[in-house]
């Protein structure tokens, strides 16, 4: 019932996931908690909290866990896009990441699941809207492309809406909506290109040739950071190869599945789960 890694016969170490239930369990209780808590500093930092210069301190510290929370609740929609959130329950877990990824800037869940699989099929190459092929290995022009890419007239739409009803209608001051809510959202956006996308897909050159090569056609590769900087850093998505290799593997699982050394076994699963196969669902 519980995450396994014993050793192998090849000196690897074994790794299953708990049952499907317990996976959904453990799944929704950490979502619940990453978005419930994100859902409530959004609204205290809105509709409670009033800033002022001796409170900046304490503005600044909600802010900062904002971004954090922010991360998490991309990754949690991350998972859903891959089935792992409620494994089985394709309509569930496309409901939960439509709600949280409108919630978070406005984005379309159809488009961006479609576009996390595009990644994973054609991870570090040309078509992988991922990856900037013209900036293999510079963090600003790819992150430049990124924000193009991802962040359309949709999303501005929304986000300009939310704003303008925060100020105009509601009379919160804009000092405020930019501290405790337009900064959290763009460094998570920071945060997560830079720890997600970034450093697992890039291309190291040093003394103008190719360094750090790719282990295998994934074109990524894995942060060695310990459990605790990898969960602050990105929840785990730093092991990003693990990630490729074994897309079925939910984010909280993924440090078990670095120690085993997952990434080394040449195991891979299907990134498109067989549920979200058999039915397109577009929400």
């Amino acid at each position: 019932m519980s995450l396994l890694a014993l050793p192998s016969h090849r000196g690897q170490t074994a790794f299953n996931l708990p049952a499907r239930g317990v996976q959904t369990m453990i799944g929704l209780a950490l979502a619940v908690a990453i978005a419930g808590s994100w859902i409530a500093i959004h609204a205290y930092g809105m509709f409670v909290f009033e800033l002022t210069w001796d409170n900046a301190p304490i503005a600044i510290g909600l802010a900062m866990v904002q971004c954090w929370l922010s991360v998490g609740v991309f990754i949690v929609c991350h998972d859903a896009m891959h089935g792992t959130l409620a494994p089985g329950k394709r309509r569930f877990n496309a409901a939960i990441g439509a709600v949280l990824l409108f919630l978070y800037a406005g984005f379309r869940w159809s488009i961006l699941r479609r576009a996390h699989y595009t990644h994973h099929e054609l991870a570090g190459h040309e078509g992988d809207p991922d990856f900037d092929e013209d900036n293999p290995s510079n963090f600003l022009g790819w992150y430049t492309t990124f924000l193009k890419r991802y962040f359309g007239w949709e999303s501005l739409i929304f986000v300009h809406a939310v704003v303008g009803i925060y100020w105009l209608v509601l009379g919160i001051p804009m000092i405020q909506i930019v501290v405790l809510y337009g900064a959290p959202a763009l460094l998570s956006s920071l945060q997560l290109f830079y720890f997600g996308t970034y450093r697992p897909h890039r291309h190291v050159i040093k003394d103008g040739a190719p360094a750090m090569p790719f282990a295998d056609h994934h074109n990524a590769r894995s942060d060695d950071f310990g459990t605790l900087t990898s969960l602050i850093t990105c929840f785990h998505f730093g092991y990003h190869l693990e990630h490729h290799h074994r897309p079925d593997v939910p984010w909280w699982a993924l440090p078990a599945a670095h120690r085993a050394g997952l990434a080394q076994t040449g195991l891979k699963s299907n990134p498109t789960p067989p549920e979200v196969q058999s039915e397109e669902i577009a929400l």
